[in-house]
């Protein structure tokens, strides 16, 4: 037998079915990741920080959407009502919450030394997510079903659900507003600008603080729809729920290029895939190991990422 013949045998012998619905598990998860990963990168690229703390905004995201629906649904609201309305305060409280947070733990030391601004990070990650626990409960609390019937769905209902095609659809549509955001809107070129030189943003007139302050706004109301979603799709959370998704969308964020927007989307949907793959022909136990093992490899062999260039410190 040639070398094209055991291709094409192999080929033959995959389970296509098994293997779309892998695909699609993976980029459920790719999409949420990205998602996340995007408040860590456009944190990065403007202050150079990892807001370790973003994980737990997420977290937040999907217990407030909970209140919220728990209470518009003791009022007798719709399903798909409530799962909106939900989402809307859950983007504005996490919004609140990623202003505060910067004003507080990070502006007061940025111009400290680069560990200090790291500590803060960790610490500010530590209390929130103590917080929501001493607040709520150490046990998974079931999120409602809010979902209507997707009846276009029911010919590939076995291998899609109305909660991934929601995760992907939303995802995408908010990557595709973000990205056009960024370069058509005044406030985006702001952030670019401010990005690429601070001090020279500056010079030029832009409101430096003005700028982080949306961008911790910006990223934590992503990580809020995240939240929503996840909550939408397992349909359970708790209070540490943020921080294996924070740590697995810093791994995206690395694995696209730190500092890169479409790296980070990217770097999502590659992690989700390798995840959603190891565990669907290997063993469902390596699936968390799959993000670190990445993580590990690109540290080591493209620091800079998919997508991230290489900085040259002119001397």
């Amino acid at each position: 037998m040639n070398i094209f013949e055991a291709i094409t045998s192999y080929v033959v012998e995959i389970d296509w079915r098994y293997f779309i619905e892998l695909v699609f598990s993976g980029l459920t998860k790719g999409s949420i990741y990205a998602l996340i990963s995007l408040g860590y990168t456009m944190v990065y690229g403007i202050i150079e920080l990892i807001n370790f703390a973003h994980g737990e905004i997420y977290m937040i995201g999907a217990f407030t959407g909970l209140i919220v629906a728990g209470a518009l649904g003791a009022l007798g609201f719709p399903s798909l009502g409530i799962l909106v309305i939900a989402a809307l305060v859950a983007v504005i409280y996490c919004a609140a919450y990623g202003y505060t947070m910067e004003k507080i733990a990070y502006r007061p030391l940025r111009g400290a030394q680069r560990l200090s601004p790291l500590i803060s990070a960790i610490g500010m990650s530590i209390f929130l997510g103590n917080y929501v626990l001493n607040a709520q409960t150490q046990d998974f609390v079931r999120f409602p079903d809010l979902l209507p019937p997707m009846p276009f769905l029911d010919p590939v209902s076995d291998i899609l659900r109305p909660s991934s095609f929601l995760i992907i659809v939303c995802s995408a549509t908010v990557m595709i507003a973000l990205t056009l955001f960024i370069k058509r809107t005044r406030l985006g070129k702001a952030m670019r600008a401010t990005a690429q030189n601070r001090k020279m943003a500056m010079l030029l007139g832009i409101d430096a603080d003005r700028i982080i302050s949306a961008t911790f706004i910006i990223g934590s109301g992503l990580a809020a729809i995240g939240g929503i979603l996840i909550a939408s799709h397992t349909l359970q959370i708790n209070f540490n729920i943020g921080f294996l998704a924070g740590i697995k969308a810093f791994t995206a964020a690395v694995l696209g290029g730190i500092g890169s927007i479409p790296g980070a989307m990217l770097g999502g949907l590659v992690l989700g895939c390798c995840e959603s793959f190891a565990a669907g022909y290997f063993v469902s136990d390596y699936e968390d190991m799959v993000a670190f093992a990445i993580l590990i490899l690109i540290l080591i062999f493209r620091p800079s990422g998919l997508l991230g260039k290489a900085k040259v410190q002119k001397v």
